[in-house]
């Protein structure tokens, strides 16, 4: 009988959670060496709909999605979430996140984690914001301390791993791709994915907001016909017809005061499957990526940019240096959070990077002048990541995860009686008696 394991995580949100979870959970049903069930929970208010039909590895998550509740304990429980929502529902369970982009944690995610058996994060970075993290705590009542709250169980690094049938270096055939960037008038563009969430300009998580204006000022003075531009794959949240408009009025507030200096910058925002957007990576008009994320969990949209042989540009801090061993990492500080962007879990107190940006500046307009230089750098990163991180790496590391896991729960051993030999059925034996004398009478007297 195969050992239960449970997956609870949004499996089929568009999110990079969701991503995560889909790639764990269609790693362990690939091995076939569990009997799977999926939990599938939503995430915020991103779309449901990222399980599609035509794809086999989807199909299969799709088959083992519970359709009702649970109520069996299984051997392993996963769940792939924010760790304040962690719950131990297994005779092992393990909690996966991404954990945070800033230096510290907060006291929900250490209490969530210290539920659980194991943690599983993504970086090194992440890992090591757990680790240092800590908290005075305190009574109730008198106020006065009473311990420390720190992490108190084990965390390990699971790397996410590349789907090398998906990302690679090909030509872009997707008319979806290919219509959309026959309108782009520039032949060299920097192009960014990632969500642009709440923060005022600068304070927004992934710095979307001046990675635009810097853009702006270090192209605003060159000769039109030698600007390159700017295309943002982004979106809030969703891929409303709101949210469109609010991200187009965002550009617009950054790149008005400049006028007809401003070199173009175009949105991206809609579905895009993983091969439309390997082809969209793949595209000649694309030259680089550039993010200047104040941090990272694992940073995927960058790891899957560097198989194409471009070259990358991202701050030289948290989750993605560990992959990004030839990419050009820009130097910069750390910070605090802006209230703007605070919340529960970024925590105003904490810190992330901020990367100096004239620096980013001459780094844009040299890759522009003199690209060629950076190419054999990024050809090394691409070989690097397919070597170091690819799917199967990383489904190793998970099956001896899972595997550890299990081999800490009580077997239940079956009663073993020793085997009796069976004794034949024989003669019962005769009782010899000794032969007695007859005893005369004496006479009477």
């Amino acid at each position: 009988m195969k050992p239960s394991v449970v997956i609870m995580g949004p499996v089929a949100s568009r999110s990079g959670y969701g991503d995560h979870t889909r790639d764990i959970a269609y790693s362990l049903i690939a091995s076939q060496k569990y009997d799977i069930q999926i939990v599938s929970l939503p995430w915020g208010v991103t779309p449901m709909d990222a399980l599609k039909s035509d794809n086999p590895k989807h199909t299969a998550i799709e088959a083992c999605i519970a359709r009702q509740n649970i109520t069996t304990k299984p051997d392993i429980f996963i769940q792939v979430s924010v760790p304040n929502e962690f719950q131990a529902m297994g005779k092992y369970s393990i909690g996966i996140t991404a954990g945070i982009e800033t230096d510290t944690v907060s006291p929900e995610f250490l209490e969530g984690c210290n539920r659980m058996d194991l943690i599983v994060t993504t970086s090194e970075h992440s890992k090591a914001g757990f680790e240092r993290t800590t908290y005075e705590k305190r009574d109730k009542n008198t106020n006065q301390p009473i311990g420390t709250l720190r992490l108190e169980k084990p965390i390990r690094v699971l790397l996410e791993g590349l789907d090398l049938e998906v990302y690679n270096k090909v030509k872009p055939d997707y008319d979806t791709v290919l219509t959309e960037l026959k309108a782009i008038k520039e032949p060299f563009a920097f192009l960014f994915v990632g969500h642009w969430l709440r923060g005022d300009l600068g304070a927004d998580r992934k710095d979307v907001g001046m990675l635009i204006k810097t853009f702006v000022e270090a192209f605003k003075n060159k000769a039109p016909q030698n600007k390159p531009a700017l295309i943002l794959k982004t979106s809030s949240a969703t891929f409303s017809i709101m949210d469109r408009e609010d991200i187009l009025r965002k550009i617009e507030s950054i790149t008005a005061p400049y006028g007809k200096l401003a070199p173009s910058i175009y949105l991206l925002h809609g579905e895009l499957s993983e091969t439309e957007m390997n082809a969209l990576y793949n595209h000649p008009k694309i030259k680089a990526m550039i993010s200047f994320t104040h941090g990272e969990g694992f940073g995927r949209p960058l790891l899957e940019f560097t198989t194409t042989e471009k070259p990358v540009i991202a701050p030289n801090w948290s989750g993605h240096v560990d992959f990004l061993k030839h990419a050009v990492l820009l130097p910069g500080e750390l910070t605090k959070v802006h209230p703007s962007a605070a919340d529960q879990f970024l925590l105003q107190d904490s810190k992330w990077f901020t990367v100096n940006y004239g620096y980013a500046a001459g780094v844009m307009r040299d890759i522009v002048d003199n690209y060629k230089k950076y190419l054999e750098n990024a050809k090394r990163q691409a070989s690097f990541s397919r070597r170091e991180f690819s799917m199967e790496r990383m489904n190793e590391q998970l099956i001896a995860i899972v595997d550890s896991g299990l081999s800490t729960i009580p077997q239940q051993v079956q009663l073993q009686l020793p085997k009796l030999n069976k004794i034949g059925v024989t003669e019962t034996p005769k009782l010899t008696l000794p032969k007695l004398k007859k005893v005369e009478d004496e006479a009477r007297v």
